[in-house]
């Protein structure tokens, strides 16, 4: 029987593995073709995780299972890495090996000694993270100030997901420092832990204590497992394929040339990037969450309904939830948190989100979009007791009323971030916010003239969808906008139906058979029908 196994693995891999480890496949002028929502990925995931199994029922000792798979393990996930630009191979094995000797220095010494090594290793790793990320923008901010050049710049690729596996092998340094995990001595485990390629390059931000141990477990087949993975996989491709990438079409040629757009067109597009950005980055976390849990491992969940948040510090209590957690235990407790005063509390609330822009992008836009909100934050603390007193009064202070308008403000209020962040640059997220405020006399106006071009005509009008508008979207017409607005409702009934359950309730439910089945079928004919048509790489690979 293994025999006759080994025999169909070998057939596999010699009729697809010329297409899936050609490098020219892979890379073509540049462009990178390994993700997700790529057909590659469809033949290089299902092949990873039946030799994975294979190796999982092997007969070996537990000790030579258990490097045998790493070593497969690390090496896929390396592969699926250089499958952008092999070149960068060298940077993310140099975080691993600096991480990992620290580590392993740090344990038993003395603490002025472990805080040596702590340094160093934060300096080499946040000095290759600021030359490829950042050098750039500082020197041009550094020449714009001076009025000339001051620092010469270099045309160099930003590493994609430096900014993630740098941040989790921080993380791990940091917790070793301070007694929290132990050093891991076995060099494979840690690496596998660095660069596992489900979460590599998108995140979420693993912890040390959640997932470095599941490397060292046994993972076989398991039926439910499994199979509650491939749905939540199939969620995430939902989210990216038939919402981010549809919406992207319109928010691109908007947000393109945004002084051509009226304010109806730029209030909608702005909408529509909230719902690009979050089913963009959620469906990533979606898909790396089923892949790992196919394999048998379990990563931390990224999101929790954000848009049903009631508050900025809601919001981010729900929103890419490793990077806001990371940031609070490694930034925000460590400067002083909350406990020395008010004054030091908002200074610590803002360089916490400075940085979570800085994060972000090397871009002042995206600092500006970290800085608004924390405004947003403190403003919210500032005015939370007035506003709970005044609700007390007038007897509403647990109503659904007031819940709704909180749940409705807070989204106002994230869209008002989400103009900087999406903006090419300040001017163009300022010239929007001044279009806004025309957008009620705007609106306006096109009521006025309903009655004499009607409601289709005045929808065209107001958001440039036909083509007898000044600047149309011919991509994106009317069909494609309801199309759209129906799938935005889809996943917000989701999310409302979540909101009370825990992490993959609604996947791993088991509702009638009829309506289950039914369910997966439109599920993966609506995928599958919008693959390929407007496909394009996730927006939180260029960070």
């Amino acid at each position: 029987m293994k025999v006759r196994k080994a025999k169909i693995f070998i057939r596999l891999i010699r009729r697809y593995g010329k297409k899936l480890f050609s490098l020219n496949s892979v890379l073509v002028h540049g462009k990178v073709y390994m993700n997700f929502n790529s057909w590659q990925f469809l033949l290089f995931f299902p092949v990873v995780t039946v030799l994975y199994w294979v190796l999982e029922a092997r007969g070996h000792s537990a000790s030579l299972a258990t490097l045998v798979k790493q070593a497969f393990l690390l090496m896929v996930s390396l592969f699926f890495y250089a499958c952008w630009n092999p070149a960068y191979l060298a940077l993310i094995v140099f975080s691993v090996l600096i991480t990992w000797v620290s580590g392993c220095c740090m344990e038993g010494k003395a603490l002025r000694y472990k805080r040596l090594i702590l340094a160093g290793s934060l300096t080499l790793n946040l000095a290759v993270l600021f030359f490829f990320k950042y050098y750039n923008f500082f020197a041009d901010s550094l020449s714009l100030v001076s009025g000339g050049a001051v620092l010469p710049s270099f045309n160099v690729l930003l590493p994609v997901g430096i900014s993630f596996y740098t941040f989790q092998a921080l993380g791990y340094s940091i917790d070793v420092y301070r007694g929290t995990v132990q050093a891991e001595r076995n060099l494979i485990t840690y690496a596998l832990f660095v660069t596992f390629f489900p979460q590599l390059v998108a995140g979420p931000i693993e912890r040390t204590g959640n997932l470095l141990p599941q490397f060292k477990a046994d993972h076989g087949f398991d039926y439910d497992r499994v199979t509650s993975g491939l749905k939540l996989a199939a969620w995430g491709m939902f989210k990216k394929i038939v919402v981010a990438d549809r919406v992207a079409l319109y928010v691109n040629a908007v947000y393109g040339e945004p002084t051509v757009y009226p304010a109806a067109s730029l209030a909608l597009a702005t909408f529509f990037f909230a719902f690009q950005i979050y089913c963009d980055f959620s469906g990533y976390s979606d898909i790396a969450m089923g892949c790992a849990r196919v394999l048998g491992f379990k990563l931390m969940s990224n999101f929790r309904q954000p848009y049903f948040a009631h508050s900025i510090a809601d919001f981010w209590r729900r929103w890419h939830i490793s990077l806001s957690s990371w940031l609070r235990d490694y930034i925000y407790i460590p400067l002083g948190g909350n406990r020395r005063g008010i004054p030091r509390q908002a200074f610590n609330l803002l360089i916490t989100f400075l940085l979570s822009g800085l994060w972000h992008g090397a871009a002042w836009h995206f600092v500006a979009w970290g800085a608004l909100h924390g405004v947003f934050q403190l403003a919210g603390r500032a005015t939370n007791g007035v506003r709970s007193r005044i609700w007390r009064t007038l007897g509403i202070a647990n109503s659904l009323l007031i819940r709704a308008v909180a749940v409705c403000v807070t989204f106002a209020l994230v869209c008002v971030a989400w103009v900087f962040f999406r903006a090419n640059t300040i001017g163009d997220a300022l010239l929007i916010c001044t279009k806004f405020v025309m957008l009620p006399a705007e609106l306006a106006s096109y009521v006025h003239q309903l009655p004499q071009t009607g409601v289709l005509e005045t929808v065209r009008a107001a958001f440039q969808l036909g083509n007898n508008v000044a600047h149309p979207i011919k991509s994106f017409g009317i069909s494609a906008c309801g199309f759209s607005f129906m799938a935005i409702a889809v996943l917000l009934f989701s999310d409302w139906r979540t909101r009370t359950m825990p992490d993959m309730a609604l996947i791993t439910r088991k509702p009638p058979m009829v309506l289950r089945w039914a369910s997966y079928y439109t599920l993966v004919l609506v995928v599958l029908l919008s693959w390929g048509m407007d496909s394009s790489e996730f927006i939180y690979f260029m960070f």
